[in-house]
């Protein structure tokens, strides 16, 4: 029987060990537990142990072999392993992993395009941020194309927002930035006051029709008219407020220049115009720009822009497509074709005090100053032998040779800028930071000096330099980098 019980064991082993599945397992257990059980007591081999067989196994036969060795055969319930179930598993398993592999293309797609709209609205937060902070000209063009890229990031941000099941947190932050971007924008347009031609319409119309109600108001009679480039009139008796052009081409920061219009006795309806700021040091005379139109001055579209080394200060003339200007550090005056840009000739003024030793008053290195009228071309300056007090000369625009001089009483130092009309020197001062006085005069033709009272508004503190254009009778005027253009009227 000892024999029968190692070979029931080892039958019962190897049924154990080829087992499947857990269901197998689990349905031996019982007899893996009865097996051990029976052999803890290998010695007692009672018939009610060899009952408890029938309830373990089924269709259970045994016999004897020669040797005198019990065996038998046993039949286990049928466990038939799940194969079609194991397949639609292995079938489902395959479809969610390349479900999943898509679903993680896309959510790597999404990134990628959240980081290009993210740079995108900080490139866009820059730019406004830009135009909030300084005061550079923008023009429609600007906005339109900023509408445009705005406009595009909402049509893309929508489109992903409507495929991202569920809620996002970034993509909703980044739609709500870019409604807010919109809206500034719109709120920039609307506020926007450099758009040139817009408000310079509402600025010539406004001041338009308060010239004509002050007219009406203080005029009963319509002022004579005096032909451009004649000197039929009684000289000046009074200037009109100032018409503020714009600011000069190079800044705010450059205050000290001048400008004004070309006088060409030969074709006096020609219309060219210049502006020359000087370095931010109020002594260096180098680039100007010659405009063709005043419409073109207005759109900055200048002709061509020149640069001469060096002038100094702020009394350069234009007369006959010729600039002149006193060269820097010197005695002499020079004589400058824009049409050509070269230098055609260089002279020294007899007596001249330079150095800065009479210029004007509140402007600085001006100790040539010149001045175009009807008559042709002067130049302004003092000397030691009259004491600081202003000289005037005629010059021979094509050799700079003096043709007559002229030394009066008034000092120079105690004018703040002076202009030539019809041969008559109008020097002006400084009443107060909005007001100047145009206080004394002196013929050429008579030698007689006079005083008058002719008030010039004025938009900031100091004029740095005046220029009379016998083409149209204005005075051109630059206002610490302001360009100020006021209309004269004479008397009988």
């Amino acid at each position: 029987m000892k024999h029968t019980q190692v070979a029931l064991l080892l039958l019962m082993l190897s049924v154990i060990t080829q087992a499947s599945t857990t269901e197998a397992t689990t349905s031996m257990s019982p007899l893996i537990d009865t097996t051990l059980q029976y052999l803890s007591q290998p010695r007692e081999t009672t018939a009610s142990h060899l009952r408890m067989t029938p309830e373990l196994f089924a269709n259970v036969s045994g016999s004897l072999d020669d040797h005198g060795n019990c065996q038998c055969s046993v039949y286990l319930p049928d466990t038939t392993f799940p194969v079609q179930k194991a397949e639609q598993l292995q079938v489902i398993a395959t479809t969610l992993v390349e479900k999943f592999e898509r679903e993680l293309s896309v959510v790597k797609e999404y990134s990628e395009r959240i980081e290009l709209y993210q740079q995108k609205i900080l490139n866009l937060t820059i730019r406004v941020e830009h135009m909030e902070k300084n005061s550079v000209s923008y023009t429609e063009l600007d906005f339109q194309l900023l509408k445009v890229e705005i406009s595009d990031l909402d049509r893309l941000v929508t489109q992903l927002k409507s495929t991202v099941v569920g809620s996002n947190v970034i993509v909703d932050q980044i739609y709500l930035e870019i409604r807010n971007l919109t809206i500034l924008v719109n709120e920039l347009e609307s506020l926007d006051k450099n758009n040139i031609l817009s408000i310079r319409r509402q600025i010539v119309s406004l001041q338009n029709r308060l010239k004509e109600c002050e007219e009406s108001r203080n005029q009963t009679t319509v002022p004579p008219y005096f032909p451009p480039g004649s000197c039929i009139h009684g000289g000046l008796l009074n200037v009109s407020q100032p018409y503020v052009v714009k600011l000069n081409w190079r800044g705010s920061s450059y205050k000290y220049g001048s400008w004004g219009r070309d006088y060409s006795p030969s074709d006096p309806e020609r219309e060219v115009y210049w502006v020359a700021p000087l370095t931010t040091d109020g002594i260096y005379f180098e680039y100007f720009r010659i405009y063709k139109t005043f419409d073109d001055l207005l759109l900055f579209k200048p002709m061509y822009e020149r640069r001469i080394t060096y002038g100094q200060g702020s009394g350069a003339a234009l007369y006959n497509n010729i600039m002149y200007y006193h060269a820097y550090s010197s005695r002499n005056i020079a004589m400058y074709d824009i049409a050509n840009n070269k230098v055609l000739l260089s002279k020294a003024l007899p007596d001249v005090a330079i150095g800065n030793r009479f210029s004007y008053a509140g402007v600085s290195w001006q100790d040539i100053d010149f001045a175009v009228d009807e008559n042709g071309l002067w130049v302004l300056y003092s000397t030691e032998t009259n004491m600081g007090n202003i000289v005037i000369s005629k010059l021979n625009e094509t050799t700079l040779d003096v043709i007559n001089t002229w030394q009066t009483r008034q000092y120079k130092p105690s004018v703040s800028n002076a202009f030539m009309l019809c041969g008559v020197l109008y020097a002006t001062r400084t009443l107060s930071t909005r007001k100047e006085e145009i206080f004394y005069t002196y013929d050429t033709s008579t030698g007689q000096e006079g005083h008058v009272s002719i008030i010039m508004d004025k938009k900031l503190d100091t004029i740095q330099g005046i220029s009379y254009s016998p083409t149209d009778q204005k005075l051109y005027v630059y206002n610490d980098g302001y360009l100020l253009r006021y209309d004269i009227t004479f008397r009988h």
